[in-house]
């Protein structure tokens, strides 16, 4: 659990730094440490208010027990099951411990083999991924998408702002396989498509990336797709391409092409970023044996429609035959069995503490 004497110790420690008279000279330090205080008053703040809430269903417990009063044991147990739910909540929010887990996340949905199959594919992906940032209360910013030539999406990528946004969703990037009879096949045979996902955290001034213009290709055409008059009549759109790494990146969804670059930088800058700590991770042989590379062929999602209904999760090998939930955006069990499998001490339980 989380080590309360040593956070209390730390908030001291930081009111004492905040205090100083020159502790506004360097602002993003000052920024930094005002941001590390407000986030551990918030957690000790909590424990407080639980060890309170506990201590109120002691005493609502024992009058049950001395007055035979049962209202009064149906509330203690309630508060405590709500303590519990509580305390379960605050040890997962234990796990997201990454720095940049707090952070807001950069999504993208690309369309893999399968053409139309998989472009559709894509658009319900989107939808998904949509429905549940709408359940978590986080605000979405749609900044690029290219539409189908005949339906779906051939990618798509938006901003997630809210707390621990990219911690929530950085488990969801690899590549995700759906089966099921075609809806744009006249013979119903079933097809297999695919799409990747894409998960970075965005980077503030705080973080330095460093971006040569001369190793940046830019061009500028034409949005596609819904959008106006506007849209289609002047060239807004902007692609970056990043020489050295290869990554390219687009945004199109603002009418201004000086904001639409903003935006393709954002982008490409949080990208480079999560390459950078993939390969530290590699270096240092953080990334474990189930660890897949974000390719066709090593998907780490199956969404089964046809023989069978099913969505697997192939790390954590967990799984559900109630296929609609999910695919309406309720990814809460997937997201947490996954954070779970993933931290250093939860590849042992996480399946059989659960009778699932």
């Amino acid at each position: 659990m989380f080590d309360l004497p040593g956070k209390k110790s730390r908030l001291a420690e930081l009111d004492k730094i905040i205090s100083q008279p020159k502790f506004w000279d360097e602002p993003e330090k000052a920024q930094q440490c005002v941001r590390e205080q407000s986030k551990i008053k918030g957690i000790i703040d909590e424990f407080e208010h639980l060890n309170s809430e506990f201590e109120d269903a002691e005493v609502l417990n024992e009058l049950s027990i001395e007055e035979r009063d049962e209202e009064a044991a149906e509330e203690a147990r309630d508060k405590l099951f709500r303590i519990e739910k509580k305390v379960e909540d605050l040890e997962f929010k234990r796990i997201l411990g990454d720095p940049d887990d707090e952070r807001n996340a950069i999504v993208s949905i690309n369309s893999g083999a399968g053409g139309t199959e998989a472009q559709d594919w894509s658009e319900m992906l989107l939808r998904m991924y949509l429905r549940y940032t709408e359940r978590m209360g986080f605000e979405v910013q749609m900044l690029d998408m290219q539409e189908g030539e005949e339906a779906g999406i051939k990618s798509a990528t938006f901003l997630v702002k809210g707390p621990y946004a990219y911690g929530y969703l950085k488990g969801e990037s690899g590549v995700h396989r759906l089966v099921r009879i075609s809806p744009f096949d006249s013979n119903k045979r079933r097809h297999t498509s695919f799409s990747s996902i894409f998960v970075s955290p965005e980077i503030d001034d705080t973080i330095e990336v460093e971006l040569d213009e001369g190793d940046l290709r830019v061009d500028t055409f034409r949005a596609s797709g819904k959008g106006g008059q506007h849209v289609n009549k002047t060239d807004s759109a902007v692609r970056i391409t990043h020489l050295p790494t290869g990554v390219v990146v687009s945004c199109q969804n603002e009418r201004s092409q000086h904001q639409n670059r903003v935006n393709a930088l954002r982008i490409l800058r949080a990208r480079l970023y999560e390459l950078e700590k993939e390969k530290q991770r590699e270096r240092l042989e953080e990334l474990n044996s189930t660890k897949k590379e974000i390719g066709w062929g090593s998907q780490i999602r199956s969404y089964v429609l046809h023989p069978y209904r099913m969505i697997k999760d192939h790390r954590t090998e967990y799984e559900t035959g109630n296929v609609e939930p999910v695919l309406d955006g309720d990814l809460s069990e997937f997201i947490k069995r996954y954070l779970v499998f993933s931290s250093k001490d939860g590849r042992d339980k996480i399946i059989g503490n659960t009778g699932q």
